[in-house]
């Protein structure tokens, strides 16, 4: 594949310390593995977090990205033309905040890096806060973007406690916006979560046929579906009755690809939150922003390749283990989990494919 082509040298070494890890194994879904203190421990280790007024450009320094064009096989090259309903743009949205900028940053990067048409790429970033835009400019000159605000109080009275508090912030729960924030004529968007690096080509994954299905995700139905949900949810036929007539699995809600003419016809938002204010007097779940997408969408998700998801990798904290790869081909790499690449590097306590994520780190401290 091209990125190995690229990167063949640096990714050889990386191998070679997956081969000596133990052998390959599928894990379950890092999502449900709770935070630690060694957790707390690396985010403070790295950069602080300020709440000052200074300026981003103050706290944060990201090198700038090299300038990434267009084959000549690809539909165009002129760079006037940036307006966001051009047919031939490949939409991809992910959210922006102080905490995982850095991961932001890294995984654009590594969305142009492999793209054989990266003039042909829209981003649509999500933010709670408008001053990143200049730093993302900066970074990305070229890039073609647009900045939406998402306001914190659409569903800060929504949002039940979880097993981690990194999955209560209001703008994880951005994405099941998408079709009222973004415009009318944006037909369908890829959804990345920040903690994730694309290795291949981002328009394979935007060509997904998702036939009838709303959503296209990776699924694994050998996850144990049940364990998202609480015991008095299974118990009660008035919310496990959801399920009658599906065979719902486990997908992870960070790599989805989504038809938004269809989520606004049937208007899924509004289902999201009615499952958001049943958790709120039921309590019928313990996770974040995902059970409430598995409610609305499990067993109704047109399946996308493993390749695309190789998610759990920010491994389990709580025994300081670190996570192999899934076995198969490997298009797009996730640290879901608490424990992130950028972090743990850091710290000096990275995990060996922590390595693969470092290429496309354009972070640098200011002085």
């Amino acid at each position: 594949m091209l990125w190995i082509l690229r990167f063949s040298g640096f990714f050889s070494a990386a191998m070679v310390m997956i081969v000596l890890s133990p052998s390959l194994q599928s894990f379950p879904p890092a999502e449900a593995i709770r935070s630690s203190n060694l957790d707390s421990y690396l985010r403070l280790a790295s950069y602080q977090v300020s709440t000052s007024p200074r300026s981003l450009e103050d706290r944060f320094s990201f090198r700038k990205a090299a300038e990434f064009r267009n084959a000549d096989e690809c539909g165009f090259t002129d760079q006037k033309i940036t307006g966001v309903c051009n047919p031939s743009l490949v939409h991809v949205a992910i959210t922006l905040d102080v905490e995982y900028l850095r991961g932001s940053i890294a995984a654009v990067h590594s969305i142009l890096q492999h793209s054989l048409c990266p003039e042909n790429i829209f981003f649509h970033f999500l933010v709670s806060e408008t001053s990143l835009e200049t730093l993302v400019r900066s970074t990305f000159p070229q890039l073609k973007f647009k900045v939406y605000y998402f306001d914190p109080e659409t569903v800060r009275n929504l949002i039940s406690s979880s097993v981690r508090q990194a999955l209560e912030q209001p703008l994880n729960y951005a994405r099941n916006y998408l079709a009222d924030l973004l415009e009318p004529c944006v037909r369908r968007v890829i959804y990345l979560d920040s903690d994730l690096v694309v290795v291949d080509d981002i328009s394979k994954l935007w060509s997904t046929n998702l036939g009838s299905r709303t959503i296209g995700a990776p699924e694994y139905c050998h996850a144990n579906f049940t364990k998202y949900f609480t015991a008095g949810f299974w118990s009660d036929e008035r919310f496990s009755g959801t399920f009658i007539g599906r065979k719902p699995c486990y997908f992870n809600t960070g790599v989805m690809v989504i038809d938004l003419v269809k989520w606004r016809r049937v208007g899924y938002t509004k289902r999201i939150e009615r499952w958001m204010e049943i958790q709120k007097s039921d309590r019928i779940y313990e996770l974040g922003s995902l059970p409430p997408f598995l409610l609305v969408f499990a067993g109704r998700v047109a399946p996308i390749e493993h390749r695309w998801n190789q998610h759990g990798l920010g491994g389990d904290n709580v025994r300081g283990s670190c996570r192999d790869l899934h076995p198969g081909p490997v298009s797009l790499l996730h640290w879901s989990g608490s424990g992130k690449p950028w972090l743990r590097l850091d710290s000096k306590r990275p995990c060996p494919l922590d390595a693969l994520w470092a290429p496309y780190d354009l972070y640098g401290y200011s002085h």
